[in-house]
Order: structure tokens, then C-alpha cells, then sequence
């Protein structure tokens, strides 16, 4: 299995590939084990899809050792590197200090801090509050002077297109780009215009995010790659997926009394028992 020093070196040249980076969401190991066995280029690991899955909204009630424990359970499978979700940092500027070493330590080649205010916010709903740019960057720098591997990337996430316009959103990248981010994820942007906007205005690594439902238009990994994003998340994808497939077929064992009509809509065994090795760790000491 590739170590984490060595994921952390191919997100980095992935980012400066002129490639675009396609990250889905991971809200389980073995999600994360389907999304590289596709072939993709990264795992992301969103709190919108962990903090559900666990039967709990994402509004800022994890800690940062759960987000740890997850990231590195998810980041440990499979030899693609994998970006975390961090919040705002889970706190002052030195608890982002403290949550980039302990993500490093989880095996993460990467996470993302975003520049709300808490009690956070899905970054798609209305009613976001965003800190002052000033303190942000100290959240930046604080993390930025904590990581002990270079090529461990930090992502500044702004929200503040949603709430302070798109020209200050676009300052605060300047401003988190000049304080050490390596990326910038722009978050909740209205159209294309907004990301090529982003572009033409901002040097560093742009991160879109292609979530449903919510306030961006779903472009193409072609139309982002075409406006100059490197990376594209697609953080609760497969939780959608999932919940409305075991939703679909729980209410049919309800109706039907049997589940025999879902064979062809179910995940064979043999299926699983390839993606988890099973035949390989039977066999081998």
C-alpha cells in the first residue's frame, strides 16, 4: 500500500498536472475502495456526508478527533490520497494547528478550512456567517506553520460569495493565497461566470465543488477543465446514491414481504468479496 508521504507528492503533481482532479465523497472505506477501483484520481471525505451517516446534521457537532478516526479509516485503503473536510478548524487558530498534525498523522495527503463562522453551515444553504478576512488568515497560518510535510495540501474554503459578494470572495482568496493556502475552494458559486471569474483572478490551485441540490450549476468535469479548475469534488454523491437505493428497496421488502425482486439492483458477493480481497486474506498469513 503506498504510504502517506507518497499520496501527499501525487495530489500535489496532480494539482499541477493541468489535469482536473476528480475527488468523490467517501463516507465509508469501502466506498473509497469503489472510487479507485473506477480509476479516479482522489478520495474526498466530507462532513455533509460522515456526520449523516451517523444520523447527525453537518452543523459543526464533530470534533476533530472523530473527523480524524474516519479520515484516516477512509484514507488507509486504498493508494489514491485523500482530502478531509476540517471545518473551520474546530476552533482558534491553534486547534487548526492541532488539527492539521493530528491529520497529517491519520495518513491525510490534504484538508480544506473553510472561513464561516460558528455554528457553521452547510456552505449550500442561505443564513452563513463568514469571519473577518484578518482572522482567517490567522486560522491559515496558524495551520500552515503546523504541518510538518510540505506536501501536505492546505485548501482554504470562502463562503463568502454567498454573503459578501463575488469580487470579496475573490479578494479573501488573494488574501488566504498570500497567507499560505495552496488551493482555494470556491464555495457555492451562482454560474459559470462566477468559477471563470475565479480563474482569470486568482494564481493558485481552485477547487470546484459539484454537490446536488444546491446553489451551483453541476458542471462537466470537461467545463471545469476547460475554465482552468484542478480539482472537483463531489462530496455526497454516493451517500445520495446509497440512501435512495436502500430507501427504494427497504420499502419494496415492506410492500413485496420479500426481497427477491432486488437481486438485480444489489451489489453481487462475489462482487464485495473482490473489492474487500476476501479471497487474498484467506489465504495469506
Amino acid at each position: 500500500m503506498t504510504g502517506a508521504a507518497e499520496k501527499r507528492v501525487t495530489l500535489r503533481a496532480g494539482l499541477n498536472s493541468g489535469r482536473l482532479q476528480r475527488l468523490p465523497g467517501a463516507f465509508s472505506p469501502l466506498v473509497a475502495r469503489v472510487i479507485a477501483a473506477i480509476g479516479f484520481e482522489g478520495v474526498y471525505v466530507s462532513g455533509a456526508a460522515l456526520f449523516p451517516d451517523l444520523g447527525l446534521p453537518d452543523i459543526g457537532l464533530q470534533t476533530m478527533t472523530e473527523v480524524a478516526a474516519r479520515g484516516t479509516q477512509i484514507a488507509s485503503v486504498t493508494d489514491l490520497p485523500t482530502l478531509i473536510d476540517a471545518d473551520t478548524g474546530f476552533g482558534a487558530p491553534l486547534n487548526a494547528a492541532r488539527t492539521v498534525t493530528l491529520l497529517e498523522d491519520a495518513g491525510l495527503a490534504g484538508c480544506h478550512l473553510e472561513d464561516q463562522a460558528n455554528p457553521k453551515r452547510c456552505g449550500h444553504l442561505d443564513g452563513k456567517a463568514v469571519v473577518s478576512t484578518a482572522e482567517m488568515v490567522k486560522r491559515l497560518r496558524a495551520a500552515v506553520s503546523a504541518r510538518r510535510d510540505p506536501n501536505f495540501v492546505i485548501c482554504a474554503r470562502t463562503d463568502a460569495a454567498g454573503v459578501e459578494g463575488l469580487m470579496a470572495a475573490i479578494d479573501r482568496a488573494r488574501a488566504y493565497a498570500d497567507a499560505g493556502a495552496d488551493m482555494i475552494f470556491t464555495e457555492a458559486l451562482a454560474d459559470m461566470a462566477d468559477f471563470e471569474a475565479f480563474r482569470a483572478a486568482v494564481d493558485i490551485p481552485l477547487l470546484a465543488n459539484m454537490t446536488e441540490f444546491g446553489k451551483s450549476p453541476l458542471l462537466s468535469g470537461w467545463q471545469l477543465g476547460e475554465i482552468g479548475y484542478n480539482a472537483v469534488i463531489y462530496p455526497v454523491t454516493t451517500l445520495r446514491l446509497a440512501m435512495f437505493a436502500v430507501e427504494a428497496g427497504l420499502r419494496e421488502i415492506d410492500s413485496a414481504g420479500t426481497q427477491s425482486g432486488l437481486l438485480e439492483r444489489m451489489q453481487h458477493r462475489s462482487r464485495l468479496y473482490e473489492l474487500l480481497g476476501y479471497d487474498v486474506r484467506e489465504v495469506t498469513p
